[in-house]
């Protein structure tokens, strides 16, 4: 996945999706303006499954989650960041989408790098130079949320399995 570096700090919801959209709630309509007021070529440089990588505090702001589903529907897998708002980061995990902490990352990825993400390990892999940056794992019931697609859908995936859905 390609990495789209903004390596400033207090990026905020309103410069990830600006209010003036939030009458839109389908993540293909709000991908439109995702991050346009920061870059308004970013929507046509993204591709399906590239990540954010920015400095500290990504995410500020309002607790809006129309934040979230601008980036997800314009193809964003996940925003590495120094460190998040923890309003937006608990609504990353919430909508089943990645939000990793990687203090440093921003200085230490440029701009285009392929990047791959390894759960497993918790690092992020600079593919060309193969160097690897730790970041803390997520505990287990969170890698379920983000598997199962967020809370909503792993609650309902949770009264399935014991026949309450």
């Amino acid at each position: 996945m390609k990495a789209h570096v903004y390596p400033r700090n207090d990026i905020n919801t309103d410069e990830i999706i600006p209010a003036r959209y939030l009458n839109m709630d389908r993540e293909e309509d709000l991908a439109a303006h995702a991050m346009e007021d920061i870059d308004p070529k970013f929507v046509k440089k993204v591709s399906e499954g590239d990540l954010i990588i920015a400095g500290e505090n990504f995410g500020c702001g309002s607790s809006r989650e129309h934040a979230v589903w601008a980036l997800r529907g314009a193809g964003i897998r996940a925003v590495v960041a120094d460190s998040f708002a923890r309003i937006f980061y608990r609504n990353c995990i919430n909508n089943g989408f990645l939000a990793i902490e990687c203090p440093g990352i921003s200085e230490m990825i440029d701009d285009s790098s392929e990047i791959e993400i390894d759960l497993k390990s918790a690092e992020i892999i600079e593919l060309r130079s193969g160097k690897r940056y730790p970041f803390k794992p997520f505990p287990e019931f969170v890698k379920a949320m983000i598997s199962a697609g967020g809370l909503m859908k792993k609650v309902r995936q949770q009264l399935a399995e014991k026949g309450l859905a």
